[in-house]
């Protein structure tokens, strides 16, 4: 989808259509969620924090989140999904892989499908989607973010290894900006760049991404769409008004936090064995402390005490927090999954309302 949550916002309210327009919190630790493509013409993106948001874009206007509308409207692209195949694999409420090999309809073209859910995605919601049409996973991925909103682009058999060598490796799915200024200093910029270097190099400065790189630098994945993949864990965090430091505070913070990820854990049916504490301070470094059981967590008030124990035995903070999280992981029937190096494993967690 386009820009998703802020292109609902815009479809719900006439009056900020065609204008610059963030989902978040628009206070001062407050984060961009979203932004629209007339928000991004100024450099606006997710993530950003939202004062700096504002600097670039002083007109710039802030909706807070609506979950409950986003996740409707993604049922709606869900079962128009499923019109056309039952192998529909989600990445979030937004984006999702499609194998259309079997073609249940008769269309006779994977190009003519994708065109068929864009309208019918535009005409059941109001809302633009774009969509990549390619042999395997990692090119179609590429290939969606390539024409951009309202687009379409389409990579054939034997093509692959061509589109990949012109393409800044920032854009491959799995190298964020740290990886992409790795490579750099390493004299890796493009896919062709990468394509140049042998397994052993890769071995040698990336590890167990070695195998994915190698591979994705030449157009190949072998990863199956896998319908009604496993979530990996359910949990939520915030970012605070102000930085906290001191123990009742923190406590107070975390049992509000445990309350709506709990309520989280019980809507999604999942049971998990590990609880994850995060916090962030307030010089953006990050700390995450983890407690797992050999069983599942019996309910709420056993989660609420791990949770507990696990910001006690941080007391007191070196240092004061800006970010605060809990997540419930090591699910029931959770299974690894083999050549999945790059590719973000699906993960219920956003910012909390309040």
């Amino acid at each position: 989808m386009d820009a998703f949550f802020a292109s609902v916002e815009q479809r719900d309210d006439p009056a900020i259509r065609g204008l610059p327009v963030a989902v978040g919190g628009s206070s001062g630790r407050g984060v961009v969620a979203a932004a629209s493509y007339e928000a991004r013409k100024f450099g606006v993106r997710s993530a950003m924090p939202s004062a700096r948001a504002v600097q670039l874009c002083p007109d710039l206007i802030f909706r807070r989140p609506r979950f409950d509308v986003y996740k409707a409207v993604s049922q709606q692209i869900r079962a128009v999904f499923l019109h056309f195949t039952p192998h529909v694999e989600p990445l979030s409420l937004d984006e999702a892989y499609l194998d259309v090999t079997d073609d249940i309809r008769g269309i006779g073209s994977a190009t003519r499908i994708a065109e068929l859910i864009r309208q019918r995605i535009k005409a059941e919601t109001g809302l633009t989607a774009s969509a990549g049409v390619s042999y395997n996973k990692f090119l179609a991925k590429l290939a969606s973010d390539q024409n951009k909103p309202d687009g379409l682009c389409v990579i054939r058999p034997g093509e692959g290894a061509q589109f990949v060598a012109g393409l800044p490796v920032r854009r491959f799915h799995g190298i964020g900006p740290r990886g992409a200024e790795k490579m750099a200093r390493l004299g890796i910029e493009t896919g062709a760049d990468l394509r140049a270097k042998d397994l052993a190099f890769l071995r040698e400065n990336f590890g167990s991404s070695a195998d994915y790189l190698y591979r994705a630098a030449r157009g190949i994945d072998l990863r199956q769409v896998k319908a009604d993949r496993p979530r990996k864990s359910v949990g939520g965090e915030r970012t605070f008004e102000r930085d906290i430091s001191s123990g009742p505070a923190l406590r107070e913070t975390l049992e509000r936090i445990i309350e709506i990820v709990w309520e989280r854990i019980e809507r999604s049916g999942v049971q998990g064995r590990t609880v994850t504490l995060k916090m962030k301070f307030n010089d953006f470094t990050p700390c995450t402390r983890a407690r797992s059981l050999p069983r599942p967590i019996t309910g709420k008030d056993e989660f609420a005490a791990l949770a507990r124990d696990l910001l006690d035995a941080q007391l007191p903070l070196p240092k004061p927090i800006r970010l605060m999280g809990l997540t419930l992981s090591a699910l029931e029937g959770e299974e690894a999954e083999e050549g999945d190096e790059g590719a973000a494993p699906p993960v219920l967690q956003a910012e909390l309302p309040f």
